[in-house]
């Protein structure tokens, strides 16, 4: 079968390379989730690959990795030779058999079944794997076995973010920053960035380049392992609140409008007063949702609930309220940003280990610096739907003296 494929130049070493573990790492656009969007079709094409692809969280794949495995069939005009399951997230090769298989992390009792229809699974993509614990990626590696024509591939990709990682401490011990790729044996290592990507956009180009924050320019522009001062929150963990969502009573709902450039963005919350406890239960966080596709999926979220939302959009929550959401403006006010920060930072903030994107917004959650690297009194404004959501679903419980929200 004649297969027509355009595989940016940096990459071309490595469609056959079959180190046993794979490590594409570096900045935002440099084309590396493509690049083994590309590879994985023509892996199961050959016939002898069966793929697992994992996120820290289910509810990110379908419109994440997915997403991207099926825009890329039909790019390479093979709609024809893969059947495409959206329901159970499965890819199947009409010539081969073989498989891609989608999973969570969330779920290890589901990781353990998954079985593709023929022969083991020869190769585990972790995308976005900074968002995953140690212990998850060295349960997955476990899943490697079982007799294959070909060697087993354990692969990750990432953007840097934290020298903290344990992505870092794990397999970084023989890499120098002023180089762009290790191997050895046994382990592959290459760092890409937007300059590797041979069909990036002028626009794409320009935002990377004038990116004003020195962090999100290491990591993001650069590739670079990022070393994260000036971090606004420490007060919060992870845990896994399934058995006690049904516990709470009350809740507090957020929401941060978006469109194109950024996710319109939900949080869901119970707040227990008496011990300065905030429960962050369930997000939303998608882009390119017009308000009535926005309204459903909030409806589905909270029902009949009242939800604040950013009141910059009036046009936005009167179209909410047309299509059956109980939506409400939040009313903000002078300094409400910082405000609601240093409300937010005397809580013990505990977040659902379904709640992937405000983890991650918590985590990179920082203050400006000068150019001096003098810190600024304002956060950097970026990466923060999800915390301006919850900003706007808790003002009621954050009232300022002097001020009166009335309904």
């Amino acid at each position: 079968m004649n297969i027509d494929v355009t595989v940016n130049q940096t990459y071309l070493p490595l469609l056959k390379n079959d180190t046993r573990t794979q490590i594409l790492f570096g900045g935002s656009s440099s084309g590396k989730s493509f690049f083994l969007a590309q590879r994985t079709i023509l892996d199961v094409l050959g016939g002898h690959r069966n793929y697992l692809i994992c996120r820290n969280v289910a509810n990110t794949i379908r419109k994440s990795v997915f997403n991207e495995i099926s825009k890329t069939i039909i790019e390479m005009d093979l709609s024809k030779a893969f059947s495409i399951n959206k329901s159970d997230l499965v890819i199947t090769c009409n010539l081969t058999n073989k498989q891609i298989l989608f999973a969570g992390l969330d779920d290890p009792e589901k990781i353990k079944s998954i079985t593709p229809i023929e022969g083991v699974i020869t190769d585990v993509w972790v995308e976005e794997a900074t968002e995953t614990r140690y212990e998850a990626v060295k349960q997955l590696n476990k899943r490697l076995r079982g007799r294959s024509k070909v060697n087993k591939r354990l692969i990750l990709s990432f953007n840097p973010i934290l020298k903290s990682h344990w992505i870092f401490e794990e397999y970084f011990d023989g890499w120098e920053d002023d180089k762009t790729s290790y191997h050895d044996e046994k382990l592959l290592i290459i760092k890409t960035t937007y300059q590797d990507n041979d069909f990036l956009e002028k626009d794409d180009v320009y935002e990377l380049e004038n990116e004003p924050d020195k962090y999100y320019r290491d990591v993001y522009t650069y590739g670079n392992w990022g070393v994260l001062g000036n971090v606004i929150f420490k007060n919060w963990e992870t845990r896994d609140l399934s058995d006690i969502k049904h516990t709470f009573d009350r809740f507090n709902n957020g929401l941060d409008f978006g469109f194109a450039n950024d996710p319109s963005a939900l949080a869901r919350m119970y707040y227990n007063k008496k011990k300065k406890e905030l429960y962050i239960l369930d997000e939303l966080y998608e882009h390119g949702l017009t308000n009535d596709v926005l309204a459903d999926r909030v409806i589905e979220k909270i029902g009949s609930e009242v939800v604040f939302c950013d009141s910059s959009e009036p046009k936005s929550i009167q179209e909410l309220k047309n299509l059956g959401v109980r939506a409400l403006g939040a009313k903000k006010g002078k300094d409400s940003v910082n405000h609601g920060i240093g409300w937010l930072k005397q809580q013990k903030i505990i977040i659902d280990v379904s709640c992937q994107n405000t983890k991650n917004e918590f985590q990179k959650y920082k203050w400006k610096e000068d150019k001096n690297g003098i810190v600024l009194p304002t956060p950097v404004d970026k990466d923060n739907h999800l915390l301006d959501a919850i900003r706007y679903g808790m003002e009621r419980d954050m009232v300022r003296k002097g001020i009166q929200f009335v309904n």
